[in-house]
């Protein structure tokens, strides 16, 4: 199942299940509804905006894809769906960080051409 979220990324869109019973959105992909039990669910795309839920500096490369990068901003991101998901932040100043900033999503692509679902923050005003 974990395969099928990654290919879905590939296109530049961020898509996460959603129950096709209740309608409860579904990450990491799982074979059944956690709130009804439900198989049944749809792929189905995000507005990839929310906010920062917690965060935090990276200062070793888990990937070698990242080892140019240290120190790198690893976040959890609370979508607007109400989903989390932890991901990247780029494109921001790790020392004035916040929690709840708004933040929207971003693809990077990898060298391989691997599409990287991360976050940076939004220019909206937080609540």
């Amino acid at each position: 199942m974990d395969e099928a979220f990654w290919q879905q990324c590939q296109d530049g869109r961020l898509r996460f299940q959603r129950c096709s019973d209740c309608g409860a959105w579904r990450f990491l992909p799982r074979y059944m509804c956690a709130r009804c039990g439900s198989p049944d669910f749809a792929w189905t795309p995000v507005r990839g905006t929310g906010s920062l839920y917690s965060w935090t500096v990276t200062h070793q490369a888990l990937h070698p894809a990242f080892a140019t990068e240290i120190p790198y901003v690893a976040a959890l991101v609370e979508l607007d769906e109400g989903v989390r998901m932890a991901s990247r932040l780029l494109n921001c100043d790790r020392n004035t960080l916040n929690l709840g900033i708004p933040v929207e999503l971003v693809f990077r692509e990898l060298g391989d051409g691997f599409r990287l679902p991360c976050f940076q923050p939004s220019e909206q005003v937080a609540p």
